[in-house]
């Protein structure tokens, strides 16, 4: 791809599912790197584009709906419908938790709760696979907030897993990828998400309020040290022609 057309693809779109979500970390790396952020919110009626072409990424984040709510909400339906346009477009995907499950289903996989019931929500340790070491180094602990997990697809490489959710990083292809975790999230989404769904943390498995802040300083950091050398390499997963 030439200097010109990097410079004239700066644009991102980003998927949100509730009025004030925020891209957190992801977003603000993003646009320290010069991309405009173009914000889609499905969920309140945001048409999605059918051509991507101009975008030099596509990222859908999180939300409280279910990848399986195709039925009941349109907004899912409409992501589904959408997602195989940007795969073929060879733009390159992130999915993050929700998005990472939409991609799933999207691909032939299942989406579906836990057998035991149990939620991550807080922090987990997740393991590379052997192929994931390639673009997850070492084990680290990561943020969590979930309570359906994935089988994904043979067409996608698994990429990590924790004990009790057996997919929490995927590929698919060059250029799509899937995580469980929630590399995003900052410090003051915590503060907000665990007073705002603070009924979430009585669920099995689901870390209290403190543990979620005052592991804040350990975990994210080399978190932080990740996420920044992911999208460096995820965004020149660009493999458009002429890229």
């Amino acid at each position: 791809m030439t200097t010109m057309a990097v410079q004239a693809k700066k644009k991102i779109a980003i998927v949100v599912h509730q009025q004030h979500s925020r891209p957190g970390r992801v977003g603000a790396l993003l646009e320290k790197r010069g991309y405009e952020l173009h914000r889609l919110c499905p969920n309140f009626g945001c048409e999605l584009p059918e051509d991507v072409s101009d975008y030099a990424g596509v990222v859908i984040f999180g939300g409280p709906m279910s990848a399986n709510d195709c039925g009941t909400l349109d907004c899912i339906r409409n992501e589904l419908d959408w997602i195989p346009k940007v795969i073929e477009s060879r733009v390159p995907f992130l999915g993050l938790c929700l998005g990472a499950q939409l991609l799933t289903r999207t691909l032939g996989g299942k989406v579906g709760p836990h057998p035991e019931g149990r939620v991550e929500i807080g922090y987990a340790r997740v393991e590379p696979t052997e192929a994931g070491r390639a673009w997850i180094p070492n084990p680290m602990h990561v943020y969590e907030w979930h309570r359906e997990g994935m089988v994904i697809p043979d067409c996608c490489e698994l990429l990590a897993r924790s004990d009790h959710y057996p997919v929490q990083g995927f590929r698919f292809g060059e250029s799509a990828f899937g995580f469980q975790f929630h590399p995003e999230v900052t410090y003051e989404m915590k503060e907000i998400w665990t007073v705002k769904a603070a009924e979430r943390l009585k669920m099995p498995g689901a870390h209290q309020r403190g543990v979620h802040l005052s592991m804040h300083a350990l975990y994210d950091p080399p978190l932080d040290r990740w996420i920044n050398g992911f999208l460096d390499r995820w965004l020149a997963s660009d493999v458009r022609s002429g890229s």
